[in-house]
This record gives C-alpha cells, structure tokens and sequence, in this order.
C-alpha cells in the first residue's frame, strides 16, 4: 500500500493506494484540481471539491453515454475500473468534506 499527496484547491490530501497506482492517482487529483481551478474562489472548500465531483461526474456520464459521437446511453459491459475508482473518491471526498464540517 502506497499514500500519495494531491495538492487540490491549495491544500494537501494524502491518499492511499494499491503499489504502481501513485501515478494513476496523482493524475486524477491534477484533474480534480484543475476542476477547483475552474470554479473559482467565492465557494468553501466544501462546495469547490462537490462541485469538481458534479463536474467530473457529468463528464464520465457523457464519455460512456456517446462513446462514438451517437446519443443514447450504451450498455454496461464487464466491470469498468475508472467509475469503481471514482467511486473510491467520490466516497474518500464525502468523508473529507463531512470531516470539514464539522
């Protein structure tokens, strides 16, 4: 098991992950901050990383709802690590963010 830091919104999450994933990761935490980025200042930290969540959230329904350009959703076929992996987060974001509030 391996911990890797994302920098997001200015602050430092530490997340652990199965060895040879750091960079998988590290890449998602880019793509989450890059998100925070995009929404600006004037919300709690919070709001950005539910928002950054919505955002990515709504990006991967699009990509598998019209994979080559038609429209309509397309059938689930096997298991798809990438949505079981942003689950993972999304769950690890909810604690963060009910952690926060309190």
């Amino acid at each position: 098991m391996s911990n890797v830091t994302l920098q997001i919104g200015g602050r430092s999450y530490t997340v652990a992950c199965a060895d040879g994933e750091e960079e998988h990761i590290a890449a998602l935490g880019r793509k989450i901050g890059e998100k925070v980025e995009q929404l600006g200042p004037g919300h709690s930290e919070v709001r950005q990383l539910l928002f950054a969540a919505l955002l990515l959230s709504d990006e991967l329904h699009e990509a598998r709802g019209r994979p080559d350009g038609t429209s309509g959703p397309v059938p689930a076929t096997g298991t798809d690590d990438s949505a079981d992996l942003l689950e993972s987060i999304a769950d690890r974001l909810e604690k963060v963010a009910l952690s926060l509030e309190a």
